[in-house]
């Protein structure tokens, strides 16, 4: 079913801070994730197959890449068996770039709140406001995703307008 977030991406320095922010306010903490995001060529958004202990699922998404909150609309198809849609989709689409991470996860009511590190990449912290029902306007998720950007103290010229797989692919253009 699609649903619509907005959210942001942010370079952080400081994750220790972040966490203890998160947990201050009642974020519930549920784990630390190992994840591999493999993209694939798609005709228009991102298409990625997300492989890890926690979250596992084929994610289609379309957004504009502009650092402030963004409103990015989601498509997600639960993965029960990832190697064999992996293959599948490997040999239709083509890898375009693989992204490994270790991610915390926390929640907030409708947000969600990573403490991200990316291999080739660093720190990063995200946030995502969802909205499953279709029934929240954009520009409140927009707020509520600007709330806690301060509550964060994330600083604005840290936020990141792209992708990790973009960020990956900037860094070095010939990764799988």
């Amino acid at each position: 079913m699609p649903h619509n977030n907005a959210e942001i991406k942010c370079r952080i320095t400081q994750p220790d801070r972040i966490r203890q922010i998160l947990l201050q306010n009642g974020a519930d903490f549920k784990g630390t994730d190992h994840q591999i995001d493999t993209y694939f060529y798609a005709s228009k958004g991102r298409l990625k197959l997300r492989e890890g202990n926690i979250e596992n699922a084929l994610i289609y998404y379309e957004r504009s890449d502009t650092a402030d909150a963004k409103l990015s609309q989601v498509q997600l198809y639960s993965s029960h068996d990832a190697p064999q849609l992996k293959a599948i989709l490997t040999n239709a689409c083509g890898v375009k770039v693989v992204v490994d991470k270790q991610r915390e996860i926390y929640f907030i009511d409708n947000t969600k709140f990573h403490i991200d590190i990316v291999a080739g990449l660093g720190h990063f912290c995200e946030i995502e406001v969802i909205d499953t029902s279709a029934q929240i306007p954009i520009p409140q998720l927009q707020e509520q995703c600007q709330y806690y950007i301060q509550l964060l103290q994330l600083d604005p010229k840290d936020l990141v307008a792209t992708s990790y797989s973009d960020l990956l692919l900037q860094s070095s253009p010939h990764r799988p």
